[in-house]
């Protein structure tokens, strides 16, 4: 059996792994487009940022989403319209939420800053944030519950987030008193 053979059998098995893997991929080229958008190019990527949304992504992200997808589908099973809505609202009101404060608060501290930094940066960031992803996501969240199969669902966010981790690491960049002073409508315009 071929290498390629073996980690088709292994992504099969483990649908974690094919998760990690997408999200191992689609994070940093994520940083890198919005790098580019800076301006930069082949010669002045940060290239260490990239490798900072890689491993938060492929080693923070896809094991959370793969845990609350898990749990949304014991929870609620099936993917009917009704079970769609209700997965959809829970997942806009809790598991949104913490992706968020985690987001900002750990990719703060994989850039080495100081706890309160961290702290102080999910303080200005993440309202404004939440407020673009509430009117972005209830939507893919409803076809990733009511049409994607379940073994599929992590792959198909990772690749729907590709456009919103641009917008996270556009944010991520902004200094904290830009984002305070811009309005939920002026962020949703740089989607």
């Amino acid at each position: 059996m071929g290498a390629l053979s073996k980690l088709q059998v292994a992504f099969k098995k483990y649908p974690l792994l094919r998760g990690m893997a997408s999200y191992a991929i689609i994070w940093p080229i994520s940083s890198l487009i919005q790098q580019s958008f800076e301006g930069k190019n082949i010669d002045t990527y940060d290239w260490w940022r990239c490798a900072r949304y890689g491993l938060y992504g492929s080693c923070y992200v896809a094991p959370t989403l793969y845990s609350w997808l898990t749990v949304a589908n014991v929870m609620w099973p099936g993917n009917t319209i009704k079970a769609g809505l209700i997965k959809t609202l829970v997942e806009t009101l809790t598991y949104t939420p913490f992706a968020m404060c985690s987001f900002y608060f750990g990719m703060s501290l994989l850039e080495m800053k100081p706890f309160h930094e961290a702290l102080a940066e999910v303080n200005a960031k993440f309202l404004p944030t939440y407020k673009v992803g509430a009117t972005v996501w209830p939507a893919v969240a409803m076809i990733n519950f009511c049409v994607i199969p379940p073994r599929n669902r992590v792959p198909f966010i990772s690749i729907c987030s590709l456009i919103w981790t641009c917008f996270l690491a556009y944010m991520k960049q902004m200094d904290k008193e830009k984002v305070i002073k811009e309005s939920p409508v002026q962020l949703l315009k740089i989607l």
